[in-house]
């Protein structure tokens, strides 16, 4: 078994909440200007990582189904006459770079995943065995247009933080622990979130021959 501590939490979930009145409401929590080079999930994920960052020893491992799929979506609306402005945003640094570059923070390491069923299964097992006495987990995904029909965006927008140490130090708000198995099937991005925001206890497969139990203090 392997096992992490969850010290702090930080979700949110815009849910109808329209991509320009995201920005808005987090625009406040980053340097005058810096919003405007950012995409709606760099703006979460840094919004929920504003917090838990210090400068140290940390390893952070970052976890996005899609990436900036709703970037790409624009800039491929833009042709047949090619914004050049669209095209350096959809080739944009991640989600998580964005929230380090902006800050300036360095950490110890970063370990992206991306796509596939088993991205908890992944990301989870990073943190576990990751050397470093504090592991910062985030990850979210931001609701595409048209490339969701093709499966190739996110139905949602969202984005979590956590923060997770080797040994438990009070007051800690739960655990995750992850157990060898062989049974079928995996959780996807989009129902760990849920889990986390509603922080409900819970034992299942998360993919990868791992199952994962998530229990909260």
């Amino acid at each position: 078994m392997l096992e992490r501590y969850l010290q702090a939490l930080r979700t949110d979930d815009p849910g109808a909440e329209l991509p320009a009145a995201t920005r808005e409401r987090l625009k406040p929590r980053f340097a005058p200007g810096a919003s405007r080079r950012m995409t709606v999930l760099g703006m979460l994920v840094g919004a929920t990582l504003q917090d838990l960052l210090q400068e140290g020893d940390d390893t952070l491992v970052y976890s996005s189904t899609y990436g900036e799929s709703p970037a790409l979506e624009q800039f491929l609306e833009s042709f047949p006459a090619a914004s050049p402005t669209l095209f350096q945003t959809s080739i944009h640094p991640s989600g998580v770079q964005q929230a380090l570059i902006g800050r300036q923070r360095a950490v110890r390491e970063v370990l992206p995943f991306a796509g596939g069923p088993g991205i908890v299964a992944h990301g989870a097992l990073a943190a576990m065995l990751s050397p470093a006495p504090r592991v910062l987990w985030c990850g979210g995904d931001e609701r595409g247009t048209w490339l969701r029909e093709a499966g190739s965006a996110s139905e949602r927008t969202f984005a979590f933080a956590l923060a997770l140490a080797r040994a438990p130090s009070p007051p800690d708000c739960g655990r995750i622990a992850l157990f060898p198995g062989d049974r079928p099937g995996a959780l996807d991005l989009p129902a760990w979130f849920d889990l986390l925001r509603a922080r409900r206890p819970w034992r299942g497969v998360v993919g990868g021959g791992w199952e994962l139990q998530l229990d909260w203090l």
